[in-house]
């Protein structure tokens, strides 16, 4: 026998389930095909209800009043006729709600896909295509999530893109009241998926903060009007016009503030994974030599196979040498990077799988002996 609270959380399942499906064909004007719960109730018996009357007559007074219980006549040679629930059968979604308690999420759902939907298709939310459907399905556990005000500023995010699908405008500049850096940074995944769903464009047509560069000046005849130690976006490096006899990338910033002054260098903040905007600074680009000194880890030589794929660049302290110099030193490695480095040198590969066989350790830029590590780069640059 199946009691009420057993069949409300299998009711439960199927609307988490399904309910955005439902809520988007509501959305967009179509009849959820029913039943969508039918459920077997499995009725007691005669033997079971000559066994436990009062159980048997309970668990048939339970469905009483119970909205799309389906009751069936037995006739049963001890009793007589009785009339017992033998199925929970509920045709729409509705009717389910009613059963689960869900009925305010149920329209909270419909209503918010139907207002995505409609502008969506240009007009009427019923000649929305099967794209923008399906994206609003997706998408939609998170936007029933949204506050009121935060739902309204997605609209109004949405709409501007789709009306001004080049604007170039930095996210401070969008006229929806409410929305900055930080509401764009939270939401950028629902509003993109969304975006890209309505009108084809994955790119959402804004300009990006421009990417910084932060350089010093290590030899002071290579400083700028006298600044040596200087942040500024990639294009505007390009308007300088130094020569640097060795470009150094080093990605600890404590480091690069540390070092002493060198005839001819430049250093370079690395800025983990955006090492490839180097290539886009002509004088950087054009360095005689350039060297890499970055964390003894795999995350650090993914990012110098990544520099080096757009620059020609050695490595230097980056060794077996300097790993076991340091055995101390070692600490795991959280998330180690996986992938294939088919641009290391032998010695880096070799000291990568030295990494990985000890365990997925790692030897931080920063704890390297300071002095030691400056007598290094000296020779590396002299070599």
């Amino acid at each position: 026998m199946v009691d009420r609270g057993t069949a409300v959380t299998q009711a439960r399942r199927v609307f988490e389930r399904r309910h955005r499906e439902w809520a988007v064909a509501t959305a967009v004007g179509e009849v959820v095909p029913g039943p969508v719960l039918d459920l077997p109730l499995h009725p007691p018996t005669e033997a079971d209800a000559l066994g436990d009357p009062d159980g048997a007559a309970a668990w048939a007074q339970q469905w009483r009043g119970t909205p799309g219980v389906v009751w069936e006549r037995r006739r049963w040679a001890s009793a007589g006729a009785q009339d017992l629930p033998v199925r929970l059968r509920l045709d729409e979604p509705l009717a389910l709600t009613r059963l689960t308690g869900d009925g305010a999420r149920w329209r909270l759902a419909v209503d918010r896909a139907t207002a995505l939907l409609a502008p969506a298709g240009g007009g009427s939310p019923a000649v929305a295509g099967d794209g923008a459907r399906d994206a609003v399905r997706r998408a939609l556990g998170a936007v029933v999530g949204l506050a009121e005000v935060d739902f309204e500023r997605l609209r109004g995010v949405l709409a501007f893109l789709r009306e001004n699908p080049e604007s170039r405008l930095y996210v401070r500049q969008l006229p929806i009241r409410g929305v900055d850096t930080k509401w764009i940074g939270a939401h950028r995944g629902l509003v993109t998926a969304l975006h890209q769903a309505f009108t084809g464009r994955s790119d959402l047509g804004l300009e990006a903060a421009p990417g910084l560069v932060r350089v010093r000046f290590l030899d002071p005849a290579l400083s700028p009007a006298g600044l040596g130690d200087v942040t500024a976006p990639v294009a505007e490096w390009n308007g300088l016009r130094v020569r640097p006899r060795v470009m150094l990338v080093v990605e600890n910033l404590e480091t690069v503030v540390a070092l002493p002054p060198m005839e001819g260098v430049a250093v370079v903040h690395g800025s983990g994974y955006a090492v490839d905007r180097l290539e886009q600074i002509e004088w950087i680009a054009a360095a005689p030599r350039s060297l890499y000194w970055g964390d003894l880890d795999s995350h650090g030589f993914a990012i110098l196979h990544r520099l080096r794929s757009h620059l020609a660049v050695e490595s230097v302290l980056m060794d077996r040498a300097t790993l076991l110099a340091n055995r101390d030193l070692w600490v795991p490695e959280p998330a180690p990077f996986r992938g294939e480095l088919p641009l290391l040198t032998v010695e880096e590969a070799a000291t990568l799988e030295m990494l990985r066989a000890e365990g997925d350790v790692r030897l931080e830029q920063e704890r390297i002996e300071f002095s030691s590590a400056v007598a290094a780069l000296g020779t590396a640059m002299a070599g």
